[in-house]
């Protein structure tokens, strides 16, 4: 018999097409000769049955400002053409664009209603590298309120923080969207890596289950940022349902559902004191196996300072449960209080386990030792988010250095500190 509770839920349950666009990289001086393609793009997806379309971060005027100053002038025209689109296309649409606000610029989202009235704006909470330059930090996260449901707007840098995330989508958020500028080192222009693309946008929406939509750019702007594609669309459940090209313009599009179940949250966290960061580097020997707990041989061999198992790891580390993992704001506490090892004991055996273990690790600049029991198998992945040993077979008792100087690098770009970030939204989630 259906409760009231999955009655409901049913109801709310809507499944609707979403487009993200993938723009050709250009500067702030070629917006006027790049609209009307961009203006097209919009028209195009909105033809192929789009009800939802995003526009990459920095569309309007483009990602870098430079020095010269903004007022919002040079974007007035494009930006009341967004609004007759939005009308006249009857979409809800998400265009990145730079927004002037009392003395103030902010990389903000501007999103426009069906009727082509503007809903709201986001403003960029997580500022990156030359961003800060420009830009003004966001000060609030809220949805932003729409016809097709509240959208949980977050730009580029901001899905680096799951804290972030989970307040929008706490806060009412029934769909992630991300007008984004994933940039790429180029150090194998085979693969643009970026590691949103790559692994924390299917994160985001697993852990939070709702759909995501990330809409990027490609090539190159003034010749000093690379973009590296994979503008996505990701189910509630962390499936990839369509993802763009690393180097070509495209319009991506899918369906989606929601309003569907709520995300698992963990209970109160006690996160315990004496699991605070370590000073001195040490090698760590693993095992799920119990009865190498107290086999000082083995740890000799190895020369292994300790020797973590399921029993032994907390006293050296913090030590966490699934409910705590796949939280986004579970081991975001953990590294607020200063802890940067945890172990992890889980039974999870979805496919996500890895997923999540190598998410936490580079997110929150920790090293995790994960023990599987189904498997029956432990490994450590460390700060960088790189499995730097693990068990097999035979193999029973792995070992790595644990090294808090990599903990304690929390710049993850130029003036781009995590744990500021991870401080700065836990404030904003109050």
């Amino acid at each position: 018999m259906a409760t009231a509770a999955n009655t409901l839920a049913a109801v709310n349950r809507r499944v609707f097409k979403v487009s993200a666009i993938q723009l050709l990289a250009h500067d702030r001086a070629s917006l006027p000769r790049v609209w009307p393609t961009i203006a097209q793009r919009i028209r195009d997806a909105a033809h192929a049955g789009a009800h939802l379309v995003v526009l990459p971060e920095g569309t309007l005027p483009a990602y870098v400002l430079g020095r010269r100053p903004f007022d919002g002038r040079e974007i007035a025209e494009a930006l009341a053409e967004c609004g007759s689109l939005a009308r006249d296309l009857k979409i809800v649409l998400v265009a990145g664009a730079a927004r002037a606000h009392e003395g103030r610029v902010y990389n903000s989202a501007i999103v426009f209603d069906t009727g082509g009235e503007v809903a709201g704006s986001a403003d960029k909470h997580f500022l990156w590298h030359f961003d800060r330059q420009w830009f003004a930090p966001a000060e609030q996260l809220a949805p932003v309120r729409t016809s097709l449901g509240n959208l949980g707007v977050l730009i580029c840098a901001d899905g680096r923080i799951p804290t972030i995330a989970r307040t929008l989508v706490d806060r009412g958020a029934e769909i992630l969207v991300m007008p984004t500028a994933w940039v790429t080192s180029g150090r194998d222009p085979g693969n643009l890596e970026n590691i949103q693309a790559d692994l924390l946008a299917r994160v985001r929406a697993r852990e939070n289950g709702v759909p995501f939509i990330a809409a990027n750019k490609c090539g190159v702007e003034l010749e000093c940022v690379a973009y590296c594609g994979k503008s996505q669309i990701v189910s509630a459940g962390g499936q990839v349902s369509a993802i763009a090209s690393e180097t070509e313009p495209e319009i991506v599009l899918a369906e989606i559902e929601i309003g569907g179940g709520r995300p698992q949250r963990a209970s109160e966290l006690r996160v315990p004191a004496h699991a605070a960061r370590k000073t001195r580097s040490a090698r760590l020997a693993i095992s799920i196996d119990e009865s190498f707990a107290g086999d000082d041989d083995v740890r000799g061999i190895l020369e292994a300072d300790a020797m973590l198992t399921p029993a032994t790891a907390a006293g050296h580390a913090a030590c966490v449960d699934d409910d705590a993992v796949f939280d986004p704001g579970g081991l975001a506490a953990y590294r607020l209080a200063g802890v940067d090892l945890v172990a992890w004991t889980t039974q999870s055996d979805d496919g996500w386990q890895i997923a999540f273990a190598r998410a936490r690790a580079i997110e929150l600049r920790m090293y995790v030792v994960v023990f599987d029991a189904k498997a029956g198998r432990a490994y450590a992945v460390d700060p960088d988010g790189q499995i730097v040993c693990g068990t097999y077979g035979d193999y029973k008792v792995a070992s790595f250095t644990f090294d808090p100087a990599r903990t304690s690098q929390t710049l993850v770009a130029p003036g781009t500190d995590v744990l500021a970030g991870l401080e700065r939204a836990h404030a904003h989630a109050r």
